[in-house]
């Protein structure tokens, strides 16, 4: 069964559907690139992916260890856009932890949790994945 179905509007934006859900949400081309930057370029969201990836897995990781909820914890992310073949270059993302006392083995559950998602393994090596925590 697949995944999802994306359908061209026209003017560089896309509507994509996730099948299971029905859920949808809209890109655009960025403003750099011809666009309007009206929604979610197509790169915006490979690296918000990267983010939500990794805040689902360090989830998993505090239910499977019972530790403290880490409800509220947020990323801010930044893409970093290359020339020469246009791509993306760099993600950084500051994964931003609510304030509890973490021990240092939970922090580095966490850590390993983040750096080995999904999504972090199957970028490509050249990629550059700069991640900051702040506990």
């Amino acid at each position: 069964m697949a995944t999802s179905k994306v359908i061209y509007q026209g003017n560089l934006r896309t509507e994509a559907t996730h099948i299971q859900s029905n859920n949808s949400i809209i890109t655009d081309a960025p403003k750099d690139n011809h666009g309007k930057g009206e929604a979610f370029s197509p790169t915006d969201l490979m690296a918000t992916s990267l983010a939500s990836c990794m805040i689902t897995i360090m989830g998993i990781a505090a239910q499977k260890e019972g530790y403290t909820s880490i409800d509220g914890l947020t990323a801010e992310v930044t893409k970093v856009m290359y020339a020469e073949p246009r791509r993306v270059g760099e993600i950084h993302i500051k994964l931003i932890f609510p304030k509890k006392n973490y021990s240092e083995k939970e922090k580095k559950v966490y850590e390993n949790a983040a750096h080995t998602c999904p999504a972090a393994k199957s970028l490509h090596p050249d990629l550059k994945q700069i991640i900051e925590f702040v506990w």
